[in-house]
């Protein structure tokens, strides 16, 4: 019932709202609508009083003798008919000069409409120039104006996207074509060279299979592209503890600290409980380690805080590393961005992993942010309590 009466509320403001955008076109089609009016009074009354009026008795009374052939019969006849009634006729008249006046004042208004028309038509127009209407339109100018820049928006950040997933094509295709080269080099020199030492057989295996792990790795990437564009995201909530999914994941990054001699630093209470989707929420939590690692100096640590306030919980990495510039933080989790613009095989993947930790967040109706200053990094996600945790 409290929703109705919300809705109802809104629709009367909203109705309100726009009444009042539109007020000086009211009041200029009701004072002209007025003026209109009198000016059929006025002219009837001229054209009656000035001109007609001893002419149409005499006339009226000499169309009646032609019938009756006796003027005092006619004459009787005229002021029953027609002067007990006069003021009736009078009425009539008037609403007739009005709606003569009004048709042809109607020619006139839709012009408005033209108007209207003709800035919706430059709507799909590239012209920059803001779409000009008469004052009493202006309501209507500023919403045309407004889809016209949202559109322009929506177009222009349609290409940036369409140019961002291109160059990601591009980038992976050639990061593809690196490792895929390296492994039919060396295993062409495995096949063409049997008699080659054991040493050298066991560093070209190696290399190979390193190269077709990494070429495993940009694989996948071209598979999440897909998942990520065409797949909803539904969140299946169930109760986690968070401190024995962050102790997990910290261990399962042990081989991947070694690779730059780091080291890592958790805190958290002990049997930290949350209720969230734990494969999507593990999917955020490993996103944001990940990125910790690739833009962390050697030889560093990594913090990860975990603390929970009354309504909410809140977890944070944060690491030692090149300070992101604000206008890059401004597109950090955009999709396809990435911090390394030269796209090293060794740091970072195809720009996905902040923009799906950000949605998956999201849905969980959180809130992710990042910060840097002073060569330190800070992601920041707070996920909201409910009463069932």
């Amino acid at each position: 019932m409290n929703n109705h009466h919300s809705k109802e509320n809104q629709g009367y403001i909203w109705s309100k709202k726009r009444v009042g955008e539109y007020r000086q076109l009211q009041e200029k089609i009701f004072l002209r609508t007025s003026l209109l009016l009198l000016i059929a009074i006025v002219v009837t009354f001229a054209i009656y009083s000035l001109i007609l009026q001893g002419r149409i008795a005499d006339f009226t009374v000499s169309v009646f003798n032609y019938f009756t052939r006796d003027y005092e019969s006619s004459l009787n006849i005229y002021n029953r008919v027609i002067r007990s009634n006069i003021d009736v006729i009078a009425f009539f008249a008037i609403l007739s000069v009005f709606l003569l006046i009004l048709r042809i004042y109607l020619v006139s208004f839709s012009r408005y409409f033209n108007e209207i028309n003709h800035g919706i038509d430059k709507l799909i127009e590239e012209d920059s120039n803001e779409i000009l209407l008469s004052p009493e339109l202006s309501a209507t100018e500023k919403k045309i104006n407004q889809i016209k820049h949202t559109l322009k928006q929506q177009r222009l950040e349609a290409e940036a996207a369409e140019q961002r997933k291109n160059d990601l094509v591009v980038y992976l295709a050639h990061d593809l074509k690196t490792p895929l080269t390296s492994v039919i080099g060396y295993l062409t020199l495995l096949w063409d060279e049997p008699q080659i030492s054991e040493e050298l057989r066991q560093k070209y295996l190696s290399i190979s299979l390193e190269k077709a792990e990494r070429l495993e790795e940009l694989i996948n990437e071209f598979f999440e592209i897909t998942r990520f564009n065409l797949q909803n995201l539904t969140l299946s909530y169930e109760k986690v503890n968070l401190t024995r999914l962050l102790e997990q994941l910290t261990y399962e990054f042990k081989p991947i600290f070694a690779e730059k001699n780091l080291n890592y630093f958790l805190e958290i209470e002990p049997d930290t409980m949350i209720r969230c989707d734990i494969n999507k929420m593990q999917r955020v939590l490993d996103n944001l380690l990940r990125n910790a690692v690739n833009y962390s100096f050697e030889n560093t640590t990594i913090h990860i805080l975990a603390a929970q306030n009354t309504d909410s919980m809140h977890i944070k990495f944060i690491n030692q590393g090149p300070t992101i510039p604000q206008e890059k933080l401004e597109r950090i989790f955009e999709q396809f961005y990435r911090l390394d613009t030269a796209r090293s095989s060794k740091s970072g993947g195809a720009g996905l992993g902040l923009a799906i930790a950000k949605e998956i967040v999201e849905l969980h109706h959180g809130r992710i942010t990042a910060k840097s200053s002073d060569e330190i990094i800070e992601f920041h996600v707070m996920i909201p309590i409910s009463p069932e945790n």
